[in-house]
């Protein structure tokens, strides 16, 4: 889906640097929270000897039940998709003119 986004200013200076510059820090910003994410996901299949991936499949069916680690495990997993589809999002963004 392609999206087009107009922005109009009456400031005095050239727009796209600033918001060229917006994007590629809130890039690094992802970047950083994706490792951090990573991180967090690798610790809990280590505890509990499972991929983040099958914990999804396996969660998402109940077949397994609900507990404090498991709700944070799956808050970690959900938070990994949403930081990977705004990374995505920004990263193909392309300026026009």
């Amino acid at each position: 889906m392609t999206q087009q986004v107009t922005i109009t200013t009456e400031a005095p200076i050239d727009l796209k640097p600033l918001l060229e510059g917006a994007i590629h820090s809130k890039l690094k910003t992802l970047q950083y929270g994706l490792k951090r994410t990573r991180e967090r996901l690798a610790e809990f299949e280590k505890r509990f000897n499972l991929t983040s991936a099958e914990f999804e499949r396996r969660f998402k069916a109940r077949e397994i039940p609900e507990s404090l680690d498991n709700l944070d495990w799956w808050m970690e997993v959900e938070a990994l998709h949403l930081l990977e589809t705004k990374y995505q999002a920004l990263s193909e963004a392309r300026f026009v003119g």
